[in-house]
């Protein structure tokens, strides 16, 4: 389970921003277009000063391509990309900064170290003598400090993009820009990454542009969401928003198969390996058992297909879960021709649920009823 969004570890915050630019707000602006041979890229986009904004697309979408206009390892045909204050590229004036002059951390799908240098040089190379305080509290957050004398051909895929990771981020970097780094990974890795992942970016205080084709992934570290559709911007907005918007469900692809609760730790049930968990409107749930101390606030990744809606709580059920909800909006699926879309309201938060047309008509379910949501504890996510 990830932090909900907001809340506070314990642990301090790392400045990533260099001494002169702490007063500069990190807020990314582009406006680019690129053609590469039948491709074209058409995207304008402003990036938060804070906080995850993931790209996501199928293959050939123009993820990569709009991070490498960003990076500066190509030029645009024409537009302009400023970070704060700092022009980073612009066609009308002729302005292109280098990539080594851009105040950026970047972050590849192979850890790129050097072979010949141990894991403490490679963090240490580029690094400005101001980064020297940080370092130990890095090496503690990405759980690197067992590998410091080893050589990179000695690390695994997971420990060796975590190297990488510091390293980008012991420049001490305006704007974090990671593409696709979990690709390739095995299963537990992967998670273990991740799990690093969504430490590290409710730690830093600088933006951080996400590539990725995975919506579990993105749905456990991202804020915003900017989907990319043949070189365009198709959508973008809040993570949780745009999840919600039902006449978006063929764009968002996986993203539709789960919405996510805020919730807070309350106890724990050893002997049925069960935790108790509350929502902030005083409703509870009992899902599988979370490695959490009690008060902890994480999300819950609750799937559309394990969301059942009754009047009343049935008798003779496995479900044991139910949320009292009202119905906010119905749709017809655009994709599933038997199916109903509708976005529930919880409290403050929403849950969507996907029914078929045939029971939302014998139960006459209408817009403004008050329902009971039926949730299926196995249908939660802890992966990370």
């Amino acid at each position: 389970m990830t932090d909900s969004h907001g809340s506070n570890t314990g642990a301090a915050k790392i400045d990533s921003k260099n001494n002169g630019d702490a007063a500069i707000p990190n807020a990314l602006s582009c406006d680019v277009r690129k053609r590469q041979g039948d491709f074209s890229l058409d995207v304008s986009l402003d990036v938060p000063a804070s906080g995850v904004t993931a790209l996501f697309g199928p293959s050939g979408s123009g993820k990569t391509t709009l991070l490498r206009l960003i990076a500066g390892l190509d030029r645009p045909d024409s537009g302009r990309v400023t970070l704060g204050d700092r022009v980073l590229a612009d066609t009308r004036s002729g302005t292109h900064r280098p990539v080594h002059r851009r105040g950026l951390g970047v972050v590849f799908q192979e850890a790129r170290l050097f072979p010949h240098y141990r894991v403490r040089g490679n963090l240490t190379y580029g690094m400005p003598r101001q980064s020297d305080s940080r370092f130990d509290d890095l090496v503690a957050l990405l759980g690197i400090e067992p590998l410091l004398e080893r050589m990179p051909g000695m690390l695994s895929g997971g420990e060796a993009r975590r190297v990488a990771i510091g390293r980008a981020l012991l420049t001490r970097p305006r704007l974090l820009l990671m593409d696709e780094p979990l690709t390739g990974l095995d299963g537990e890795r992967k998670r273990e990454l991740l799990r690093y992942l969504v430490r590290l970016t409710r730690e830093i205080d600088i933006p951080v542009v996400y590539v990725s084709h995975d919506p579990a992934e993105i749905t456990a570290i991202a804020d915003h969401l900017a989907v990319m559709e043949r070189g365009r911007l198709a959508a973008y907005g809040e993570l949780d928003t745009l999840m919600l918007q039902l006449d978006l469900t063929r764009r968002l692809g996986g993203f539709e198969a789960a919405t996510r609760l805020a919730v807070t730790v309350l106890s724990h049930d050893p002997h049925y390996a069960l935790t108790d968990v509350g929502l902030d409107d005083g409703q509870r749930l009992r899902v599988p058992l979370l490695d959490l101390p009690p008060s902890h606030r994480t999300w819950l990744r609750i799937g559309v297909r394990d969301v059942a809606l009754a009047t009343r709580m049935p008798r003779d059920t496995s479900y044991r879960n139910g949320l009292i909800a009202q119905i906010e909006a119905m749709a017809a699926s655009n994709h599933e021709p038997s199916a109903m879309e509708l976005r529930l309201r919880v409290g403050d938060q929403r849950l969507r649920a996907r029914l078929t047309r045939q029971a939302c008509d014998e139960m006459q379910l209408e817009v403004g009823q008050t329902v009971l949501a039926l949730i299926r504890s196995v249908s939660f996510d802890d992966a990370v």
